[in-house]
């Protein structure tokens, strides 16, 4: 077999306040030409380190590491040479928002000194894999996620590599997005024999993976084939019980209320008359892909966007008349880090209670509940932007949940943290339900769909289906499928 990369006990150590730590202990691993090769871990298991290592962009500590028949080392005298076969697309790929899709990838194919003559058939093709060719003069930063996603991968294919590097590519993105591109990087490895390292926080995408290497605080703890790691895979993504419809309708009146509701922008509808009820208790899940209305309902719901027609109320109170009433019932968790990076945990909890209008012991009380809550009182005076990315969504949580709000939304609450966080995440939300806390929620895992009490699936502004995990494998007949193909069946229905 023609191995493209080759290491024997690669091992990386970082210098930290508290001593030098070993990213990366002892790997060894090969890669061979035209596979797709996955990596898997928690946060901090040395996935990135591994990428970045092989990209030439940081010197090794020890060990022996080839690349394409250059060998690296801690001098990176040969990155250069590296770097002209590899592409690597980092998590935050510096996608330029003010340039069209065409302007970006015109700007990367410059960097890479791709030939004009060249240039001009593979830009037409790239276009044409990544489905953006209608779209070539729109501003970057006009795209959706998955868009976004397609155009960096365009961005670094311009100079046809030997191998590609992705690192948790399709993370925020959409179930019919992620099927989209990696059918792209398939066939990519197909037809032009490309070889692809990745990185994923999706169980149902290490499965689509030539070979995986399972890494577990900077050591390899299982590689082979997918289905020869199930056992390994089921600690690195694990799972919990279905939440279960806890709600019982005859007897409890619904907390939320949504009735004939329509969003317009201009002519463009983003919800259309799009009905129904969430009761106390409730996870109650948003799922759609991009454009679907969902974040429209969601910010409509909250009382950040205002109604065009129809009927909404939360906690009983009218959103369209009573907004600032009804926030004081609201808790609310932003996908992005919302809150202030360079105040304390402790800092910031002071701050916003402040805000929900608490003060005194009354505050100083209901703080030192949270951070034990939360398992936060120890990081209590730590700097809030440098919390690991689960610590920083606890502290989100905690914050919302201050002033004890009624409902509580979060919106993509696990994007980009690693699956055992989001398992931590989803408990502490269904012990908040069974308290009678009703939730809101969107997400892009559908695996997540299962811990929900009900969810709505939304497509281009309308209602497709509702119901509880169970409602919906019986009636389409799907009794052991995934949730994730469960969804793609239901969108792709409704768009043929």
């Amino acid at each position: 077999m023609d191995e493209l990369i080759l290491a024997k006990g690669l091992t990386k150590y970082f210098n930290t306040a508290k001593g030098s730590r070993a990213a990366l202990n002892n790997i060894d691993l090969s890669i061979v030409k035209g596979r797709i090769t996955g990596l898997v871990g928690a946060d901090g298991a040395g996935k990135t380190t591994l990428m970045r290592l092989i990209t030439g962009l940081m010197p090794l500590t020890s060990g022996n590491l080839t690349v394409a028949g250059e060998k690296l080392d801690d001098t990176l005298s040969n990155a250069q040479q590296v770097q002209s076969v590899i592409s690597y697309l980092p998590q935050k790929f510096g996608l330029y928002e003010d340039l069209t899709v065409a302007e970006n990838i015109e700007l990367y194919a410059g960097i890479n000194n791709v030939d004009k003559k060249i240039f001009k058939s593979r830009y037409t093709r790239l276009l044409a894999m990544t489905s953006l060719t209608p779209f070539a003069d729109r501003l970057a930063g006009k795209l959706s996620g998955g868009m976004k996603q397609k155009l960096g991968l365009a961005c670094t294919l311009i100079k046809m590599p030997e191998i590609l590097l992705l690192d948790e590519p399709s993370i925020g993105v959409d179930p019919l997005s992620r099927r989209e591109l990696w059918q792209l990087i398939k066939d990519l490895v197909q037809k032009e024999n490309l070889t692809v390292m990745v990185s994923t926080a999706y169980l149902e995408e290490a499965y689509l993976c030539d070979k995986l290497y399972v890494l577990d605080h900077g050591k390899i703890i299982g590689q082979g084939r997918p289905m020869e790691l199930s056992n390994v895979l089921a600690k690195i993504f694990p799972t919990l019980d279905n939440y279960g419809n806890i709600a019982k309708k005859t007897n409890i009146k619904p907390l939320i209320v949504v009735h004939d509701l329509v969003k317009k922008f201009g002519d463009f509808t983003a919800v259309s008359h799009t009905s129904f009820e969430v009761y106390a208790g409730e996870i109650f899940g948003l799922l759609g892909p991009n454009g679907a209305g969902k974040t429209t309902t969601f910010r409509m719901l909250c009382g950040l966007l205002p109604v065009t027609s129809g009927e909404l109320s939360v906690a009983g109170m009218d959103m369209k008349n009573a907004t600032i009433a009804a926030k004081a019932k609201i808790g609310y968790v932003a996908q992005k880090f919302s809150l202030y990076e360079n105040l304390t945990v402790y800092e910031n909890m002071y701050f916003f209670g402040g805000i929900y209008g608490m003060y005194g012991n009354e505050l100083d009380c209901r703080i030192a509940e949270v951070l034990a809550e939360f398992s936060l009182t120890d990081k209590s005076n730590y700097t809030a932007g440098k919390l690991p990315a689960g610590y920083k969504q606890r502290l989100q949580l905690a914050t919302a949940l201050l002033h004890k709000p009624q409902v509580l939304f979060l919106d993509e609450p696990t994007s980009g943290i690693d699956p055992v966080a989001r398992l931590g995440f989803w408990r502490i939300l269904q012990s908040l339900a069974k308290s009678g806390v009703t939730i809101i929620i969107t997400t892009h895992f559908m695996e997540e769909a299962e811990y929900c009490s009900r969810f709505m699936i939304q497509d281009g502004g309308k209602m497709l289906v509702i119901g509880t995990p169970l409602e919906l494998r019986t009636s389409y007949n799907m009794p052991t499928a995934s949730m994730n193909d469960i969804f793609l069946k239901i969108v792709d229905d409704a768009r043929r």
